[in-house]
Formats: C-alpha cells, structure tokens, sequence
C-alpha cells in the first residue's frame, strides 16, 4: 500500500512496515520540547505519576527553552524558569537555554536593565530548534506548544501535544497517536517577487478555514515551495495548526540536508510520500496568480486582498514571533522599508538571538539591517523572544493595552491574542507590514516593491 510522508514516519516509529489513516498506535518520539509556560505543568504530571526520585526516559532527548513569559516583572512567570532550572540540574538535562548566565541564581528581570539574556538563551522555541540543529528529516519531535508543528518543514512529524501527554513522554519516550489523513497542497510556478510564504499559507486557510484541515497532515509541495529558503518553508508549516492541522510537512531536499548538516552531526534518515500516496483533500494553486492578502480579524482564515483593504488605518505594525521575526522575515521588510520613514509605531522582536545579532551584521545594499531600521524611524530591536505575539504580563513588551488596531507578521489574531480584547489585529507578510507601516494604512506592497 502506498504511504505518505507523515505515515511512513509514524510506521517507522511505531515499528510497522505501514500504518493507515485512523490507526491509534504507540509511537517512539525523538524529541520532547518544552518552555516557560508549560514546562513546569508537564514537570508536575511527570513527578506526579512516576515519583519524586523518578528519571526522565533520556535528558539527551528532551530540550527546555524559556520563551514566552521572561521579560517580565511578574514573580509568577519568573518563578516558572527557576522551575525549569531546578528540573534540568536534577534531571541532568543538557539542552537547556537558560536565560541567564548564573544557574544558581533566581531569575528576575529589570526592564531598565538593558538586554538580561545570558550566553546560553536562544529565544523563540520553535526557531531556536531549528537553529540548534534538533529539528531533522524522518524524526518525531513533540512539543508543548500548537506551533511545534513549525518543525515539518525539515521533513519530519512535529506536532503540538498537551501537558499530561508530554509528562508521559517525558517518562516514558512514547507517546499514543492517531494517524492522521493527509491533505495536499501544490505551489505551481515561481514566486512573485511581491508574494512570501505567509501569503500562500493565508490563501490556504482562507480557502479551507480554521477547521478544514482538523486532525489532518497538510503537506505542501510544488515548484514554489522547492525555491523556498527554509525559513520561508517553516512559514507553511507553523501555521497548519490555524487550519486545525495535526503536522504540516515538506519533503526534504538539498536545502533541507545543507541547512540541518550545517548544524547537527547526528544521523537521520530521511523519507518521502510515494508517487501514489494517497490524500483525502488535493489543491494546486497557480503562484504567479496569487496576490498580497491580509487575514482581519479576528480569525486567520478572515482572508482579504491587502488592496481591498487600504482604508484601514493602523496605529502600530510588529514583526517578530515564531511565524514572523526570522532573519530572512527582517530583510524582507527592510527591503520596502530603505529609503523610507514609517509613519506608525514600528516593533522589532527577533524571533532568536542569533536574529537579533543578524539584524547588526546582515546587509542590504551596503547598510546593515539596523540601520535600514533606524533610518526608517522604527522602533529600536527589542529583547527576542514571544513579547506581544501572546499577550501575556501586563509589562510583556509591545502588548497592546488599548484597543489599537496593529498590522502584524505573527500567527494569530484572536480577540485578546496580543492584549486588549478590543485590539483589532490584522496578519500579514513582512512585505505587507512594512508597506503598511509606512503610509499609515493597510497597504499592498507592490506599491514599494519595483
């Protein structure tokens, strides 16, 4: 029987020759991520139900990276890394992105302090372990977080479980899956140079809504998607779960193997759907017929052409999270913003520190990002990490605390989502914010781009 992608890793890990869509099987997990937020619940379940003296199933396989909540005042939130740092020092956990220097120490935040990271903090999770070398072709990397499934770009099952599932990985390497039916979607054609990866996936959610793909694989393929860098893969497959999706996931291919060879020396195998894999949903999209949209609020499928929209008049545009704060997401708006001066608050939030660092030393026509930025009026690079992607303390950077309408590179946009409750928040590309940013409404980027 012909398999896809997503069924023959979950064979393979389930120690079957093939599996079928409906299957319930236990499957070995090569990864478990964690963070701030859910960390210590999935810690708690863990001691819990195996003891207080009990051993997670491998330290080697676990990875913790504090994200979220850290800039922050708040005891709460701080109290919840320390958690982790006594864990991991109990555990002997090796892949732990501290946030500060001193293990010791309890961690608190300043906000006049300047820049409070320590060597070892990466940043936003999902990005962080792509750029730690932890997401690999043909493995299964769980994560307490929906946008895990960011990691299917590099060609392997990633999907975002609860506390008590991840408790029992955590204890056991094993985790209980349904196989999921599997949808396909085809990019013909090349690219526009005014069209990114987030405007092909809007396309796709705004077609099948935020359930059309509900328990299902979404993989993508086709000649747009073999161009695509990467971070731009990564795009599609953070938001499948905005559709309802279990996994997204791309095939591996040469850019895949040079971008995780260039970080991680352990072996992988990778794999493929077979040219009659079988899918429940097929859709091909001509790229070159595509347009700039923008999903309103307060849903990502609330699709709509960007020009369709350019009455709408903006008090703020952010670019930053998981979806929208990648080195590649920063030169694209600098590429509309050089030469230009935003007319609306204008926040940068790398996604890692490795963005962050980038945004000095990466250049576009002789200038560094952070010039580009800096000459276009926006706001000085903030502490990377989720800031006002999920709202969180009142003190979390860039939170909106008032109902403000904000055009924005992150995943979601519901009420609530980045603050207020009355905050209307419109997703768009890199391209798409900066534009809008710079006339003060929401604006198609072809307008800028030549």
């Amino acid at each position: 029987m012909a398999q896809n992608l997503t069924q023959k890793i979950l064979a393979r890990h389930s120690g079957r020759t093939q599996v079928a869509p409906g299957d319930n099987i236990w499957v070995n997990v090569d990864v478990l991520m964690t963070h701030d937020v859910c960390g210590p619940g999935t810690m708690g379940v863990f001691k819990k139900e195996c003891g207080a003296d009990a051993k997670v199933w491998d330290p080697e396989r676990i990875v913790i990276i504090p994200d979220h909540y850290i800039f922050t005042t708040d005891r709460r939130a701080n109290r919840n890394v320390d958690i982790l740092r006594s864990f991991v020092k109990e555990q002997g956990i090796r892949h732990f992105y501290d946030v500060i220097d001193d293990p010791e120490g309890t961690w608190q935040y300043d906000p006049q302090g300047g820049r409070q990271f320590g060597s070892k903090y990466a940043g936003v999770c999902h990005i962080a372990l792509a750029q730690g070398g932890h997401t690999r072709p043909g493995e299964v990397l769980v994560g307490t977080d929906s946008h895990t499934c960011n990691a299917g770009a590099f060609g392997e099952f990633a999907t975002g479980i609860g506390n008590t599932d991840a408790g029992f990985v955590m204890a056991t390497g094993k985790i209980l899956l349904k196989v999921p039916e599997a949808m396909r979607f085809d990019f013909d054609g090349a690219i526009p140079p005014y069209l990114l990866a987030k405007d092909l996936i809007l396309w796709v959610i705004g077609d099948i809504s935020v359930s059309g793909a509900t328990y299902r694989t979404m993989e993508f393929g086709g000649e747009a998607v073999e161009r695509m860098s990467m971070e731009e893969r990564m795009v599609l497959t953070n938001m499948v779960i905005e559709a309802g999706g279990k996994n997204g996931v791309i095939a591996p291919d040469k850019t895949t193997l040079d971008y995780v060879n260039q970080r991680t020396q352990k072996p992988y195998e990778s794999v493929y759907s077979d040219a009659n894999a079988p899918y429940v949903f097929k859709k091909r999209y001509d790229t070159m017929s595509l347009e700039p949209v923008v999903a309103r609020p307060h849903s990502p499928d609330n699709r709509a052409l960007a020009r369709e929209c350019q009455e709408v008049k903006i008090d703020r545009a952010y670019i930053g999270s998981c979806t929208g704060g990648k080195i590649e997401d920063f030169i694209h708006a600098a590429q509309v913003l050089k030469g230009q001066a935003v007319r609306v608050p204008t926040y940068l939030v790398p996604a890692t520190r490795e963005v962050y660092q980038g945004l000095f030393t990466e250049t576009l026509d002789g200038k560094t990002l952070s010039d580009i930025f800096f000459e276009s009026g926006c706001l000085n690079p903030a502490d990377p990490s989720c800031a006002a992607c999920l709202g969180g303390p009142q003190d979390t950077f860039g939170r909106l605390n008032t109902p403000e309408v904000c055009i924005s590179t992150t995943n979601r946009n519901f009420p609530g989502r980045m603050g207020d409750k009355r905050a209307q928040v419109y997703l768009a590309s890199p391209y798409t914010v900066a534009a809008s940013a710079i006339r003060g409404y929401i604006t198609d980027p072809r307008e800028f781009l030549h």
